[in-house]
């Protein structure tokens, strides 16, 4: 009997000292005696890692002080997107308040070291870049000003690149050669630098308030009829040679908030949106 006591004795003293050494492998240490525990093993508090928060979104409009340009940038200032502006001329002749939370930037498409640091922290880009003249200077300004600007934009990483082009109108292409071929160049160079953030949108006439210095010209007394009467008549708009010119009108603001959406809409498709196309984005939703 003593044998069978003095063996169960052992075999617990072994079976204690086993649940020790398991529990101290584990962060804590157990007595021996059956109801108490010892404070688990102090340990360093680890380095906290100081995370950045995510970049704020940040637009930059080529050609911001202009007629299409300020309602652009007006639409992104009003969604809460920190908005900059390249042009020429710098600063827009709008004394509006919203003009003065817009980061004005002078430079020339043309001319690469005069305009580049305004990319600096952009993120998409939205180009209303555009002009008429001599068939060789149309090329340019529509063309080969806008093509710089996609390629310094892919190189600086910008996620998306707007493009205002404009919409085919027959014979006037023949009429204003460089003009279209500049913009169609230009279309061409974006949807390869930017296949997955590349968008283009094709108005035809855009019309709404257009200020010329003090002067304000309402533009939407002659675009607004027009517009509710082609935007019904796509038919016509496929009739040879002549068709295109019944192509609807388009309001500033229509665009603007197209352009703004397509640059910042991580969803919004890549690819060429026409005048329809405009007019469908901007319909109210259906409940």
């Amino acid at each position: 009997m003593k044998t069978i006591i003095s063996q169960l004795i052992h075999s617990r003293s072994s079976l204690s000292r086993f649940y020790a050494m398991a529990a101290f492998r584990n962060g804590r240490c157990l007595s021996t005696d059956s109801n108490k525990v010892d404070e688990p093993l102090k340990v360093e508090e680890a380095e906290t890692v100081d995370i950045p928060p995510p970049p704020t979104e940040k637009l930059l409009v080529l050609g911001g002080n202009g007629f299409v340009g300020s309602h652009i940038c007006k639409e992104a200032l009003s969604r809460g997107i920190a908005v900059a502006s390249l042009s020429r001329s710098g600063r827009s002749s709008i004394n509006d308040p919203w003009a003065n939370n817009i980061e004005w930037h002078r430079g020339n498409l043309l001319s690469s070291d005069s305009w580049k640091e305004a990319l600096s922290g952009v993120t998409s880009v939205i180009s209303c870049v555009g002009g008429f003249g001599s068939s060789s200077y149309m090329y340019k300004i529509n063309g080969t000003a806008n093509i710089n600007a996609i390629r310094a934009a892919a190189e600086k990483g910008v996620k998306r690149f707007v493009y205002i082009s404009a919409a085919d109108f027959g014979v006037a292409n023949y009429l204003l050669q460089g003009y279209y071929e500049g913009k169609r160049a230009a279309e061409t160079e974006l949807l390869t630098k930017f296949p997955y953030g590349g968008v283009i949108l094709r108005p035809g006439f855009i019309y709404g308030t257009r200020q010329v210095g003090s002067m304000k010209l309402p533009l939407g007394v002659i675009g607004s009829p027009l517009e509710m009467v082609l935007k019904h008549a796509k038919p016509l708009n496929q009739v040879p040679l002549v068709g295109p010119l019944f192509t609807p009108p388009v309001n500033v603001k229509s665009v603007a908030k197209v352009a703004v959406r397509a640059a910042t809409d991580t969803v919004f498709p890549p690819g060429i949106i026409d005048v329809y196309g405009i007019l469908r984005y901007t319909q109210p939703k259906s409940s």
